[in-house]
């Protein structure tokens, strides 16, 4: 069987959770089928890989226009496929139109949905509506569609009323806890200026409102002095959002000290080791389908705090792995009391930070639960099992 895997990231440019699904289920995949990856950008060394870049005639035109631009090539490059299998919004409409053309079965893994991040509207004007569009599109066509989560799944089938329930099955993401171990060395905390001797909480996300960062720079300002707050964030959707996070931070800066703000995306062993070395990692995301970089966490051996929304429960087990934050949320993923959101993360990440023994079993706890419960050996078992019945 040929199975093309449609993504807009892929090694090296992975800036977000998608690409690392993608990443790692082609490579367990390859040895169960004929793998081949279209994705966005510049050539890959890597066989089997191909790229695209934007359409000369597109790279002033609006990001959404880019994208679709982008995906009319992918869907001609999967001639010869027996199934295409698209992640994101960015290659919904790439699988789509390579179903229609070769009359293939499309699958779709759904890692987010468009209707509940409407502040990307801020990132792409009218482009939303358009990457709405094209979401919805391909969904409703999709022969399967795969959710990261039991949540997931509940929010597909709010959004998406007119797809069928048996069509939506959950596959959960995974980890790889051979590469994702506890690595205690301090080489790279200190190359990034973050000291060894004092405990601190870390932060790993982009800058986007989905992943909740102003509200944990708002609680950080309850946190003990002596812990210090290390925030590997980049890759803001907007200038707008660059500024107000940049303001916050500089403006915690002066009241307190150890603020390490990391803002180029860190090769993978040094996330490793800074995950490892925290006392806490923090999660606090508005929406998160699963949130792999808890089990990033987790692999690592941290104690991790995270919000209690979309499939993270499903991931962190409360009082086991971790703590989950309450969240009374609009419909839009934003806290109807960013005040009381702000305040009950502080208090959980405190409460972890003052008992070292409590945080140090829950990170065990989650390394072991990382171990038993997760793999991508068993996440591309399921995915093919879900592409035979297509057939």
């Amino acid at each position: 069987m040929r199975v093309d895997l449609l993504s807009r990231e892929y090694p090296p440019d992975v800036y977000g959770g998608a690409g690392v699904h993608v990443e790692y289920l082609a490579r367990e995949l390859r040895g169960l089928a004929d793998v081949r990856v279209h994705c966005f950008g510049g050539p890959r060394p890597e066989p089997g890989v191909l790229a695209y870049p934007v359409p000369g005639e597109l790279e002033a035109a609006n990001a959404a226009l880019q994208v679709l631009g982008v995906d009319v090539a992918m869907a001609a490059g999967c001639r010869g496929a027996d199934v295409v299998h698209s992640h994101t919004w960015y290659a919904n409409f790439a699988g789509h139109i390579a179903k229609l053309l070769y009359g293939v079965p499309h699958v779709v893994t759904t890692h987010s949905l468009e209707p509940l991040r409407p502040w990307k509207a801020e990132q792409l004007g009218g482009g939303y509506a358009v990457s709405s569009w094209a979401e919805r599109t391909a969904l409703a066509a999709a022969d399967a569609i795969v959710a990261v989560s039991d949540g997931m799944r509940s929010d597909v089938l709010a959004a998406y009323p007119e797809i069928p329930p048996d069509r939506v099955s959950v596959i959960h993401n995974g980890i790889d806890t051979d590469e994702y171990a506890p690595d205690l060395g301090d080489g790279f905390l200190i190359g990034h200026g973050i000291d060894p001797a004092v405990p601190y909480v870390v932060f790993v996300g982009r800058i986007t409102r989905q992943k909740g960062l102003v509200h944990l720079l708002h609680a950080a300002r309850s946190f003990p002095r002596d812990t210090q707050l290390v925030l590997c964030a980049g890759a803001p959707d907007t200038a707008e959002l660059q500024e107000e996070v940049t303001a916050l931070v500089e403006g915690l800066a002066a009241s307190r000290p150890g603020i390490v703000w990391i803002r180029e995306m860190l090769p993978r062993l040094e996330v490793i080791q800074i995950l490892s070395r925290a006392a806490v990692f923090v999660c606090p995301s508005v929406y998160e389908p699963m949130g792999i970089v808890n089990l990033e966490a987790m692999a690592c051996a941290t104690a991790v705090v995270a919000t209690a929304t979309g499939g993270i429960p499903e991931v962190v087990a409360d009082g086991e792995t971790g703590l989950l934050v309450p969240i009374d949320q609009a419909e839009d993923g934003t806290p109807h009391d960013p005040e009381r959101f702000a305040a009950d993360l502080a208090e959980r990440v405190n409460a972890l930070l003052a008992d070292p023994a409590r945080a140090a079993a829950m990170g065990a706890a989650g390394r072991v639960r990382a171990v038993e419960h997760f793999s991508w050996a068993k996440v591309a078992e399921r995915t093919l099992r879900l592409y035979a019945t297509l057939r």
